[in-house]
């Protein structure tokens, strides 16, 4: 069994979670997910089965994009609705839609971000989710991330109350924490803010339409037609360009040796090679070899 399963996955569940019951309902061990989504998120979670795992790093470094809903008045521990208040803003706030966009527009393109507390990055070899549950807070460091687009989806003229909420889409980059960006939302409107609802609608080229619920999952396993959700891998690799393997190169392909390097890695970082439109190696320049290319990764066993 190889290929990739676009997910659903569903508030309450950590993405391990998913996996361990993937590996019961599929009654294989070789599954992995593409990226964690936290217990109180829901949404687009791409998985890889059986030789497909070698490719889960390139899910990973793949755009996302999330609608969320950010809160403007309350600040949190863990930058979410979940977290215990940090700090309250009572009063009666207003705020037109022009300067909302003004600040969305703001945070646009390349930012910083710090990641929070209750995150799974780790600093000395711990994760600070692990810090922060002692009440331990460190020193987190700084990281650049890219928001691609960041749109506004009401189309309120005016914002009046206490606690002001409105939902966003945000396409991003790799490593950006939505909850982090809530709270620079409401910085820049001068004020405590948070995430209160997330849910991720696409990773790369998976959307929510294509996705699977582990119910469904479960009860296509059950009437033999697994085969229905499961994707080949080549779904995952369409931002690479494609060369068939011809019968010079054949035997160097299939035995991982390094190669002259295609004109293509000029342009694209990576290139797969396949027959008859099977990815069988994908591969990239080489490091220390200038004009030549190594494998990247290669599954001549995938059917």
């Amino acid at each position: 069994m190889n290929g990739i399963l676009p997910l659903w996955k569903e508030r309450g569940m950590t993405s391990h979670d998913c996996v361990f019951k993937l590996r019961k309902i599929l009654r294989t061990k070789k599954v992995g997910h593409t990226g964690t989504l936290d217990p109180g998120v829901e949404g687009v979670l791409p998985i890889c089965i059986g030789q497909a795992t070698r490719i889960a790093e390139y899910l990973t470094d793949v755009g996302k994009t999330y609608e969320a809903i950010i809160s403007i008045g309350r600040t949190t521990t863990t930058e979410d609705a979940e977290g215990e208040t940090v700090e309250q803003d009572d009063t009666m706030k207003q705020l037109t839609r022009t300067r909302v966009l003004e600040v969305l527009a703001s945070l646009t393109g390349v930012i910083e971000q710090t990641p929070p507390m209750f995150s799974a990055v780790k600093v000395n070899g711990k994760r600070l989710y692990e810090y922060a549950r002692k009440g331990q807070v460190v020193e987190r460091p700084t990281r650049q991330v890219t928001i691609y687009a960041l749109e506004i989806l009401e189309d309120k003229a005016l914002y009046e109350g206490q606690e002001i909420t409105f939902p966003v889409r945000i396409s991003c980059s790799k490593g950006t924490y939505i909850r982090t960006l809530a709270v620079q939302i409401g910085e820049a409107l001068g004020y405590p803010a948070h995430m209160k609802e997330l849910v991720r609608t696409a990773s790369g080229t998976f959307t929510q339409e294509n996705c699977f619920t582990l119910t469904q999952v479960a009860d296509l396993v059950e009437a033999g037609q697994l085969e229905t959700c499961i994707l080949p891998v080549e779904y995952a690799l369409t931002d690479y360009p494609y060369m068939e393997i011809t019968a010079s190169n054949e035997k160097e392909i299939f035995n991982g040796q390094v190669l002259p390097a295609e004109a293509l890695l000029k342009k694209h970082d990576k290139i797969v090679f396949g027959i008859h439109g099977k990815a069988v190696a994908i591969y990239h320049a080489h490091p220390t070899k200038e004009g030549w290319m190594k494998p990247h990764k290669m599954f001549p066993t995938i059917e």
